[in-house]
């Protein structure tokens, strides 16, 4: 019996952030033998840079997952608030109203999300398609199917995705400390464990007093945040608001949130896994690249990665029983 336990406790760790640790390890191990340049302190801030925005964005959607919930808007919804802020830069308005105007744009989509989520009933999934549909339709009314380019005048603005703070670039930055900010509210508030519990059993969550329908708009409001502000970062390191941007964003956040350990039946995650589940993507797509390997093999790679991940997530469902 004493085996037993000790067995599952180690089935346990290996399938949770410890588990997600030693793969980043292996696979960073291995691109390193095959390209040496992987593992050189210029590729590694590189990498960091540019899972920065998928990273962000997968931050919003592990809370929205954990508590149950799936959101197929964080692409469109990029797209929308980045030719928004870029319309707003471009137009002369000030960098602070331009990333307030930004940010709300996020908010609302979220705050829409959450709204019809809680209060009609309507499966996230579809929620949350149409709200893809819709939101990328704006993004092309606004900006009239054009991408709008930022010049040189909007200097302020386009330090945001180009700029660097003690030597670390900005976006790496902003990825570190939403991070830090999402598992803080996650772990350490009331919040977070009442996200835990509506994901983990509503109908006990509700007999418990939770308010599952305000957890929910919170949730998905979060997530509108988190994408509005991939998106400014997004927008100011391209130099442009484009109407066809983050396309498939949200599938690239959500495997970085499952590869990262957070169970699709709710109930389960952090956001340390997501932030590593981003790095693994990230280290397999630059790896890869310095491999020569071409980009069609890297999606492949990728959706085996995707595949292995909800796998583990099967086991992990099962021991937990």
């Amino acid at each position: 019996m004493e085996t037993s336990g000790k067995e599952t406790i180690l089935k346990r760790l290996l399938l949770g952030d410890f588990g997600i640790i030693l793969i980043f390890l292996a696979l960073a191990i291995v691109m390193s033998i095959l390209t040496p340049v992987f593992y050189t302190p210029v590729n590694l801030l590189n990498i960091l840079r540019q899972v920065s925005v998928i990273g962000i964005i997968s931050f919003g959607v592990t809370l929205i997952i954990i508590a149950g919930g799936i959101d197929l808007s964080p692409g469109s919804v990029a797209a929308f608030v980045g030719v928004v802020v870029a319309g707003f830069v471009s137009n002369g308005h000030s960098l602070l109203v331009s990333l307030l105007v930004a940010l709300a744009v996020g908010a609302l989509c979220g705050l829409t999300n959450g709204i019809l989520v809680a209060f009609t009933g309507i499966p996230p999934f579809i929620a949350t398609l149409g709200m893809m549909s819709i939101a990328r339709a704006l993004a092309l009314i606004y900006s009239k199917g054009r991408p709008i380019t930022l010049t040189s005048e909007a200097a302020s603005f386009l330090a945001i995705g180009s700029g660097k703070l003690l030597g670390i670039p900005i976006p790496v930055l902003i990825f570190i400390s939403t991070g830090v900010l999402s598992h803080i509210i996650l772990k350490k508030t009331r919040f977070g464990k009442y996200v835990f519990a509506v994901g983990g059993n509503e109908q006990a969550a509700v007999v418990c007093g939770i308010n599952v329908r305000k957890i929910k708009i919170y949730v998905f409001t979060f997530g509108g945040i988190m994408t509005a502000l991939a998106s400014i970062v997004l927008t100011s390191r391209v130099s442009s608001g484009n109407p066809t941007a983050a396309l498939s964003y949200e599938l690239d956040a959500i495997a970085a949130t499952v590869i990262g350990g957070t169970s699709l039946s709710g109930g389960i995650g952090s956001i340390f896994g997501a932030f590593i589940g981003a790095l693994i993507i990230g280290s397999l797509n630059n790896g890869l690249s310095l491999l020569g390997i071409s980009p069609y093999w890297q999606q492949i790679a990728k959706g085996v990665a995707i595949i292995a991940a909800v796998i583990s997530d099967v086991y992990r469902s099962k021991s937990y029983r």
